[in-house]
């Protein structure tokens, strides 16, 4: 089943700032912007338990408590498994992320991509979400970022154990799909090119934006589209650089993406827009794209999101972004530019 097929919606809620990403969210302020989702209309909901340690599962499932289960669509992920001993935060190995949840649960974070720790996973994920049944499953960070050169070892493990474990719970109607949730394209070019097993679609997070997009679109992209499947877009808005922040892939933005931002904001000022337009509606104009999950930990963030969805957008900035290079010659844009 395509992920195209289940998604009610272009525009999701990521949950990752839930798990108290980069500072420490007030527990009221969580809820209300889970609260702002939905009045908001916003029906899908994507989390994980590596955000804060469960954090952002726990708020999730207070939040959606006493909305009706079959109006929403909820995604969350496999391949960590959150222990009730505590850990030191700052001793954690994260890969690239080291300081992202640093305000999370305190939580022991244990890699497990078996097909034992995948049902353990999902059990655990039902509980901290109050919710009798999930989704979308995605298998978490099989790749460089996190792992090094040791990813495709990890990779390995979860093709003998989450992969096969999702496509039987999908099969059996525990789940309605599953696939692979990653920050990097190399993950999701090797499982598209395995006969078995078969996943739904990806959530392909910061790899499909105005600021890094070359990549997804050699093989990613179209082989998604040709295969019918569908791409979740996280972090549309590169880790926030694309609209004014100071972080991209998580880390301080290097000044040849700031170089870059710049650009972009020049065309986009002189044509009346907002860079939330310009960075949304570039990503759903991709076939492959199902849905863009921005993140959000404040409820003004999705009122900002919705405008910038329904925002018109001149042909004339899509031209002129396309003529500056700062557009891949084969990425889609509205307007057929």
């Amino acid at each position: 089943m395509s992920l195209k097929t289940i998604l009610p919606g272009h525009l999701g809620f990521g949950a990752a700032p839930l798990g108290n990403m980069f500072r420490d969210i007030p527990e009221n302020e969580a809820l209300a912007t889970v609260e702002a989702a939905w009045d908001d209309g916003i029906r899908y909901y994507d989390t994980a338990p590596f955000y804060g340690a469960g954090l952002a599962e726990i708020r999730m499932g207070r939040a959606l408590a006493d909305k009706p289960r079959d109006q929403y669509v909820i995604s969350t992920k496999v391949g960590r498994v959150i222990l009730d001993e505590v850990e030191d935060v700052s001793a954690r190995d994260l890969g690239d992320k080291g300081e992202v949840f640093k305000y999370g649960r305190p939580n022991k974070i244990v890699n497990d991509y078996s097909e034992d720790a995948t049902y353990r996973s999902i059990e655990d994920s039902l509980e901290r979400l109050k919710t009798d049944h999930i989704d979308i499953a995605f298998v978490h960070d099989v790749a460089q970022d996190f792992y090094g050169d040791e990813w495709l070892g990890v990779f390995e493990t979860a093709r003998k154990g989450a992969f096969r474990a999702l496509d039987r719970m999908r099969d059996e109607g525990v789940i309605k799909a599953w696939g692979l949730g990653v920050n990097r394209v190399e993950p999701i070019e090797l499982l598209l090119d395995l006969n078995e097993p078969r996943p739904d679609g990806f959530l392909l997070a910061g790899r499909y934006t105005l600021l890094d997009h070359g990549r997804a679109l050699q093989r990613v992209m179209p082989a998604v589209a040709d295969r019918g499947l569908g791409i979740v877009v996280g972090g549309p808005y590169s880790s926030g650089a694309l609209v004014g922040g100071p972080n991209f892939e998580y880390a301080p933005a290097k000044p040849e993406i700031l170089e870059k931002v710049a650009a972009i904001k020049g065309i986009a000022d002189r044509n009346g827009i907002s860079m939330k337009a310009a960075g949304l509606q570039f990503a759903l104009a991709n076939p492959a794209v199902a849905a863009v999950i921005p993140g959000a930990s404040r409820p003004s963030r999705l009122a900002e999101d919705r405008a910038a969805l329904e925002e018109t957008v001149p042909d004339d900035f899509w031209r002129e972004l396309r003529q500056s290079g700062l557009a891949a010659a084969d990425a889609p844009l509205p307007g057929g530019f």
